[in-house]
């Protein structure tokens, strides 16, 4: 008989073999590259936190070796300021635990992939090995890491919202229909409703899960399925106080960022930017000034195109001092049926967008929390509120003033670590033409 206590040994990492010289160290990982210098050779041993340079002598070496086999070795550290970390393992013994099948369909071994987007992403399960790739992997979880600590810090609790749901939150028609055994469902567009309706429960509610959007877009920011890092937050006093909650969740992300991802950081060349504090524009604000810095005309007075956006935030840049920008007080046309109108001027919400780097990053505002005024905004948009039945339960039943935002996080990811296109910053994207892998 056998008995578990529940004891697993931690890998050795990175950082720890950089500690100092002197030690003698067993770690795994795969061979990330082998450099045959004559009487040594050194092998980069990719781990979960970076790379290692190991020495070995060429006796040592195992027939055989070459690129991801996945290795045991052991040796002692010995300070060494040209390798990576500041230390090397001489290694003294090598014991392979797998083979690949094939040689890699590319070098992993170069500073860049170089290849073209399409063939990156067919070919995902090799490239995410890249040391770049992996770079924004680990940034990505900083991010998110970040989100569940701040929040849990503010006396939020973690809730998990169905993804099968029987109407969309968003309306329109970018919702992808299934098959529900004979009924008609949808892949949710939003933790909209649940959320609101936990607030009633828990007060303050945050979730991180997948979104799902139809839309037929083919753009560089664009997915059809994207992980939002949504929240919703009980007795607000004004839609100020989410935008104030965002911007300490980004300070306190950023910091994680420069304390416990240095390397990362400095292998992507990242900026991290200055949080201290955030501009606000109003929405017609931001348009009018941007368009009169840059020298065009105002095309769509209700809503912000994607090279406003950039404008926007270029401006804020030059004349604010700041990489974001919150832009408040969106036309009611272009949000929800659920966002609280402008008690002042109800052309207009008490909602925001927040710009990073000229793309938004993140919708919110205060949300409609009066059962007889969600009805008569849904009424009075041709919506039938029977159809919301289970939804405005929580009006009917009471709640507090309230709001939410939500954050995109491979759009987040893709502004912080400078990517080109937002698919980067997505494990395996989905988009109107991929599926796998």
């Amino acid at each position: 008989m056998r008995f578990v206590t529940g004891t697993i040994e931690r890998p050795v990492t990175c950082r720890a073999i950089a500690e100092g010289g002197g030690r003698n160290l067993h770690i795994h990982g795969a061979v990330h590259s082998l450099r045959d210098m004559g009487g040594v050779v050194f092998l980069a041993l990719r781990m979960p936190d970076g790379m290692v340079q190991c020495v070995c002598a060429p006796a040592v070496l195992p027939e055989g070796l070459c690129e991801e086999c996945c290795v045991e070795l052991s040796g002692q550290v010995r300070d060494e300021p040209r390798a990576p970390g500041g230390a090397e393992i001489a290694v003294e013994r090598i014991t392979v635990l797998s083979r690949p099948a094939a040689p890699m369909p590319v070098s992993l071994a170069k500073r860049e992939l170089g290849l073209h987007l399409d063939t990156e992403l067919a070919l995902r399960p090799a490239t995410l090995r890249h040391p770049r790739r992996r770079a924004v992997s680990r940034l990505q979880e900083g991010l998110v890491r970040a989100f569940r600590d701040y929040l849990t810090g503010e006396g939020f609790t973690e809730i998990h919202t169905p993804k099968i749901v029987h109407a969309g939150a968003e309306g329109g028609s970018n919702i992808f229909k299934l098959d529900y055994f004979g009924k008609k469902a949808y892949l949710a567009q939003s933790p909209q409703f649940y959320k609101q309706t936990m607030v009633g429960a828990l007060e303050r509610v945050f979730e991180v899960g997948p979104v799902f959007r139809a839309e037929k877009h083919a753009t560089p920011r664009h997915l059809n399925e994207y992980t939002g890092l949504d929240l919703e937050m009980g007795y607000i006093r004004s839609f100020y106080d989410l935008i104030e909650l965002e911007t300490g969740y980004l300070r306190y992300a950023m910091e994680l960022l420069a304390r416990g991802y240095a390397r990362e950081l400095a292998l992507l060349g990242v900026e991290l930017p200055a949080v201290e504090q955030i501009p606000c524009l109003r929405f017609d604000d931001a348009k009018r000034l941007a368009a009169e810095r840059y020298g065009y005309k105002i095309r769509d007075p209700y809503d912000l195109e994607p090279e406003e956006e950039v404008h926007i935030g270029q401006y804020a840049k030059e004349a604010l001092g700041s990489d974001l920008v919150f832009v408040t007080h969106y036309p009611s046309k272009k949000r929800p049926f659920y966002t609280m109108d402008d008690p002042e001027d109800p052309k207009y919400t008490l909602s925001f967008d927040l710009l990073f780097r000229g793309m938004e990053v993140t919708t919110g505002g205060q949300r409609i929390h009066d059962y007889a005024a969600q009805v008569a905004k849904m009424e009075a948009r041709g919506m039938d509120p029977a159809q919301f039945e289970s939804y405005l339960m929580i009006h009917r039943y009471g709640m507090p003033p309230h709001g939410g935002l939500g954050i995109g996080m491979e759009r987040l990811t893709m502004k912080l670590c400078g990517l080109d296109n937002v698919r980067y910053a997505s494990l395996f994207p989905r988009d109107r033409c991929r599926l796998e892998p």
